[in-house]
């Protein structure tokens, strides 16, 4: 049966808990928690991305999250917290849900971006 964005964000934003955007900067730095900007690299080129955060392009979140990919990225470990963002919530949602069905437990959207900024979360260079 097909299904559609709007169903497939529904079972996203229900598996994958939002975070406000204050705890995620007051966890942000801890050595448990990972913060993942999944836009493409020319939105972070052009903004920018959250300081300390992995950018991984929603297309990519499954090869780097899985261990047993080649192009695995280390910093994605099941034992830590996931704290994924993107510009609007939509593809943190569904990249969150992705992760959850990989086996990542601790899955939190922050939303967007801009979320983060006008929390006063610091920004680095993309």
């Amino acid at each position: 049966m097909a299904t559609t964005v709007k169903e497939m964000l529904a079972a996203a934003n229900a598996a994958v808990p939002r975070v406000a955007p204050a705890e995620a900067k007051a966890m942000a730095g801890d050595p448990r928690v990972v913060l993942v900007d999944v836009r493409d690299g020319s939105e972070v080129k052009a903004s920018g991305k959250a300081k300390g955060a992995l950018h991984v392009s929603r297309g990519l979140v499954e090869f780097r999250a899985d261990p047993e990919s080649p192009m695995h990225d280390a910093a994605f470990d099941r034992a830590k917290t996931i704290i994924v963002y993107c510009a609007s919530g939509g593809r943190s949602a569904l990249a969150g849900k992705t992760l959850k069905d990989m086996g990542y437990t601790d899955v939190r959207n922050l939303g967007g971006f801009k979320d983060w900024v006008e929390a006063g979360g610091e920004v680095e260079p993309g």
